[in-house]
């Protein structure tokens, strides 16, 4: 399949997007988001608070040695990460349903309006309560998948999936690997 190895990957392009776990309890959903990062070439992935660090069986299980590929660091609090990225010139964005977020769909025109800035992060939160409303409150905005059934909320490494796509779609260079993504 033409696959770049881990040192192809680690000195290829990347889409210029990270993402942030704030408190993420499972780690096979940790895995999965490192799966998925592999996937589109994030620049990387933090790991916040109680959110677990590789090497670890279970985050192996599910993200099948991405977590070799995909740059990652850990913060022990959410806010000195997102602290950091800000000052490094990223937008930072919750993923999280809160008053005046902006539904996913409208990404393209939000990216428009971010003064040429081409560095992105999204912070993906805890399973059960969500991105912590401090570190909320620190992002340039929020981000909401629209939802049409029953419930109010998605797991954390599908949502990752989805708004990781979406922002592939907008804000990804070419890419220098042999086949498309």
């Amino acid at each position: 399949m033409q696959r770049l190895s881990v040192e192809e990957y680690r000195s290829s392009g990347k889409t210029p997007l990270v993402v942030v776990l704030d408190n993420v309890r499972s780690l096979y959903n940790v895995g999965s988001v490192f799966r998925t990062a592999d996937a589109f070439r994030l620049e990387g992935i933090y790991l916040c608070g109680i959110t677990a660090r590789p090497p670890h069986t279970e985050i192996h299980k599910t993200a099948l040695g991405a977590e070799d590929s995909v740059s990652w660091e850990y913060f022990e609090r959410t806010e000195d990460c997102v602290e950091r990225l800000k000052s490094e010139g990223y937008t930072v964005f919750a993923i999280e349903q809160c008053e005046g977020s902006t539904m996913l769909g409208e990404i393209r025109n939000l990216l428009s309006n971010t003064s040429g800035n081409r560095k992105y992060a999204i912070v993906l939160g805890n399973e059960v309560k969500g991105v912590g409303q401090q570190v909320v409150d620190m992002c340039d905005g929020c981000l909401e998948i629209p939802q049409f059934g029953t419930k109010h909320s998605m797991n954390v490494s599908v949502t990752a999936g989805i708004v990781i796509w979406e922002f592939s779609t907008v804000c990804r260079p070419p890419l220098d690997a042999p086949h498309a993504l």
